[in-house]
C-alpha cells in the first residue's frame, strides 16, 4: 500500500487526462517561478536606482548639468532618471522654440514626464497578468483533474464484486494529487502578484510625486 500511495506511483498510475492536467500545471508552476524571480530582480533594481537618483537630484546641482551628465553616462540610471530626462528634454526643446510661452514649456514637460512614467509602469507590470491568471485558474484546473480521477475511481468500483476503501483509496489519492499540484502552482503566484503589485504601486506614487516636485522647480525657474 505504501508503494502504491507514493507520489511517483500515484502520478504514474493516474489516468491519461489527469496526467495531462498535472503536466500542464507543472509548466504553469515553472513559468510562474520564472516570472517571480525575474520581476523580483527587476523591481528591486528599479527601487534602488530610484533611490540613488533621488539622492543625486536633490544635491542642488544645475538641472541642465545633471541632464547632460545622465546623457553622457552610458549606465542605466533607472526609471526616475528616464522620466527626468524626458521632462527636461521637452522643457529645453520648447524653451528654444517658444521662449516667451512659459505655460507651453511647463505643460509639455509635464506631459512628457507622465508619458515616460506610464511607460515605466507598463514595463514593470509586464508578466503580472500571467501570475494573476496562474493564481486564479490553477486550483480549478487541478480540481478538474481531481474530479475526473475520482469519477474513474468510482466507475472502477462498479466492476468489483466487493467494494472496499482499500480498493478505491489509490484512485482517489491519485486524483487528489492534481489538486495539490494546482495549489502548489497557485499559492506562490498569488503571493508574488500581491507583493509586486504593492511595490509597483509605491514606485508609481514616487514617480507622481517626483513629477509634481520637478514641475514646481521648473515653474520657479520660468518665473
Amino acid at each position: 500500500m505504501n508503494n502504491e500511495l507514493s507520489i511517483v506511483s500515484m502520478i504514474a498510475n493516474a489516468s491519461l487526462l489527469v496526467q495531462a492536467v498535472m503536466l500542464l500545471l507543472l509548466f504553469v508552476s515553472i513559468g510562474s517561478w520564472s516570472v517571480i524571480f525575474r520581476k523580483l530582480f527587476t523591481i528591486r533594481a528599479a527601487r534602488i536606482a530610484t533611490e540613488r537618483f533621488e539622492d543625486e537630484f536633490w544635491t542642488d546641482q544645475d538641472l541642465v548639468t545633471l541632464s547632460e551628465q545622465l546623457r553622457l553616462q552610458h549606465r542605466d540610471h533607472g526609471p526616475m532618471a528616464r522620466i527626468f530626462k524626458a521632462g527636461m528634454a521637452e522643457f529645453l526643446k520648447t524653451r528654444q522654440q517658444r521662449p516667451h510661452e512659459p505655460a507651453a514649456m511647463l505643460d509639455g514637460s509635464r506631459r512628457a514626464m507622465r508619458a515616460a512614467s506610464q511607460r515605466e509602469i507598463d514595463a514593470l507590470e509586464s508578466s503580472l497578468a500571467f501570475l494573476a491568471s496562474a493564481g486564479s485558474v490553477s486550483p480549478y484546473v487541478g480540481l478538474f483533474g481531481t474530479v475526473w480521477g475520482i469519477m474513474n475511481a468510482f466507475r472502477g468500483l462498479a466492476n468489483m464484486q466487493q467494494a472496499t476503501l482499500a480498493a478505491v483509496a489509490p484512485g482517489i489519492a491519485e486524483a487528489l494529487v492534481a489538486t495539490a499540484i494546482g495549489l502548489f502552482a497557485a499559492i506562490p503566484a498569488v503571493v508574488a502578484y500581491n507583493r509586486f503589485a504593492y511595490d509597483i504601486d509605491r514606485l508609481s506614487s514616487r514617480f507622481e510625486t517626483f513629477i509634481e516636485e520637478f514641475s514646481n522647480i521648473l515653474h520657479r525657474q520660468v518665473e
